[in-house]
């Protein structure tokens, strides 16, 4: 049977050739003899059936033929080191992470870089949504680790945080009327927006959704303008806000808790991932106290 042309030994001693600017040097580039070096580009010459270099004493300089292969054999080697890499690497371990997007957003996402950063070796896909959605996809399975939003003590956890529901309004402009109260809230199923309503029906006031938002940054802007007033957890108070409470004419709500879910059955790097969250949540958790 007839050696192959592009058999990659006798490609890898044809580049060294090239570049090293004679058999000697490229020898000492594979770590082998002249001879052999030679002996494996007059193969190569003979598979091709043509002559790749032309001699000139000691020095060699490719022929049209060879300047043609030159490019190809490149190519070849270069994809056959990158096979032999993908080939010998593990396949990423997925972890899927839900988290809500009222939770110290950016630290909370450093962190989740860090811990990123730290193992290569995990895949992460990231998603923020409403706690609801969030509960339920983990209690689905199409989580493996989440944080979310809930009623106190509402089920097992992996850790649990009190959190302090607070009424907000802009700093800057006149608290707008309250009949009805003009609530600046998340879209439906987010637990503060429940708690809000639940509250104020339950003390008789009537209200109205003045400004509705899936992400916090539309909810703080529309009440830094003064589009209306929110329930929301006391971190995401920013300068241009200010707290309401009973003194100005609304309920108090009692605290909700941030837990901490893991799925059943998921793997070493979503509890470790789980583990890191944990540890974050506690250490924000002693800073806002």
């Amino acid at each position: 049977m007839d050696e192959p042309m592009l058999d990659l030994d006798l490609l890898r001693a044809f580049v060294s050739v090239v570049d090293a600017g004679g058999f000697t040097r490229a020898g000492e580039r594979v770590h082998r003899t002249q001879s052999t070096v030679s002996q494996q580009i007059k193969r190569l010459e003979e598979n091709a059936g043509r002559p790749l270099f032309l001699r000139e004493g000691r020095k060699v300089r490719l022929t049209e033929d060879g300047e043609r292969l030159l490019g190809y054999a490149r190519r070849i080697l270069a994809l056959s080191a990158e096979a032999k890499a993908a080939l010998g690497k593990a396949a990423p371990v997925m972890v899927r992470l839900g988290i809500p997007d009222d939770f110290a957003m950016v630290s909370l996402t450093q962190a989740v870089a860090a811990f990123a950063a730290a193992r290569p070796e995990v895949r992460l896909a990231v998603r923020c949504a409403v706690s609801c959605d969030l509960s339920a996809d983990l209690a689905r399975g199409e989580l493996d680790v989440a944080l979310y939003k809930r009623e106190p003590n509402l089920g097992p956890a992996l850790a649990t945080w009190p959190e302090r529901p607070v009424w907000i309004a802009s700093a800057h402009n006149p608290l707008p009327p309250l009949d009805p109260v003009p609530l600046v809230a998340f879209t439906q199923g987010c637990i503060y927006r429940n708690r809000a309503i639940h509250a104020l029906e339950g003390a008789g006031l009537s209200w109205r959704v003045a400004y509705e938002s899936p992400n916090l940054m539309g909810l703080q802007a529309a009440l830094a303008c003064g589009l209306g007033i929110a329930l929301l957890e006391r971190r995401t108070v920013m300068p241009e806000h200010r707290i309401l409470g009973t003194r100005d004419g609304l309920p108090p709500v009692p605290a909700t808790e941030l837990a901490l879910g893991v799925a059943e059955g998921a793997g070493p790097a979503a509890h470790d991932l789980a583990a890191a969250l944990a540890r974050f949540c506690g250490d924000a958790q002693a800073l806002a106290a």
